[in-house]
């Protein structure tokens, strides 16, 4: 199957190294030094300078463009697409429909783990290619099909957001062992170990357990984990969540 992803922006590219190697991966964007250099970094791909009266029947398109620029895009373009795929934070289907011609739509958003294969992607759309759309986002890591818009946008902002929130923790996490002396890079290293292996637990026990297991009277994991709660580090997690969702609720209305 060929996808023809539209937008050369930094999710483009996720997705694009994601999926090359399972797919034809036909890129169209309107900046072609961007154009350039995506082709210089995945040469598999096939590159296209996005013009007025670009054709797109039948083809499986996936818009990675930001949302205010979808409209502007959407007007250079002719033909009825197979099916459009939109990783736009906030932009509804029904606003896809008014904007573009297909035969079926998806809303889906994948994290920037695309690259890797690792992305946690959540969808809604059309059940019609439901088993189509969960196949070609499963080949870039977990798929989650979900029933309301709604859901998807609260999805969004755990997963889509996620990596922002866990880049902090790293971060932090990091910083507190510089803090403590010891070496930068050994820090980097527990700390890229430590998501890989918490990657593993999470996947087989749920949160309460994990943290229940590492605890013990009076010890020092106790102690840390009192620091975070009287930081409120865990409302302050809920809080960006709600935050991200009634952000994208803003986009939607623009």
């Amino acid at each position: 199957m060929k996808l023809t992803l539209i937008g050369n922006g930094v999710m483009a590219e996720a997705l694009a190294l994601g999926l090359v190697s399972k797919y034809e991966i036909e890129v169209l964007g309107r900046n072609e030094q961007n154009l350039a250099k995506l082709k210089t970094k995945i040469p598999q791909i096939e590159t296209k300078l996005l013009g007025s009266n670009a054709n797109i029947d039948d083809k499986n398109i996936i818009f990675c463009v930001k949302p205010y620029a979808f409209e502007s895009v959407c007007a250079g373009l002719e033909g009825e697409a197979n099916t459009v795929y939109s990783i736009l934070a906030g932009t509804s289907l029904y606003e896809i429909r008014k904007q573009i011609e297909a035969k079926n739509y998806v809303r889906t958003m994948p994290n920037i783990a695309a690259q890797t294969g690792n992305s946690m992607t959540s969808l809604v759309g059309d059940e019609a290619v439901r088993n189509e759309a969960l196949d070609i986002f499963s080949s870039i890591g977990n798929v989650l099909w979900l029933n309301t818009e709604k859901q998807l946008d609260i999805a969004s902002a755990i997963a889509g957001s996620g990596p922002a929130f866990l880049a902090l923790i790293a971060e932090g996490l990091t910083d507190g062992g510089v803090n403590a002396g010891l070496e930068r890079s050994h820090c980097a290293s527990l700390v890229e170990g430590l998501f890989a292996s918490f990657s593993s637990l999470i996947a087989k026990y749920h949160p309460t357990i994990i943290k229940d297991k590492v605890t013990s009277p009076g010890g020092t994991s106790i102690a840390g984990v009192t620091a975070l709660e009287d930081h409120k580090v865990r409302a302050a997690m809920i809080n960006a969540v709600n935050l991200t969702y009634e952000k994208t609720k803003i986009i939607s209305q623009h």
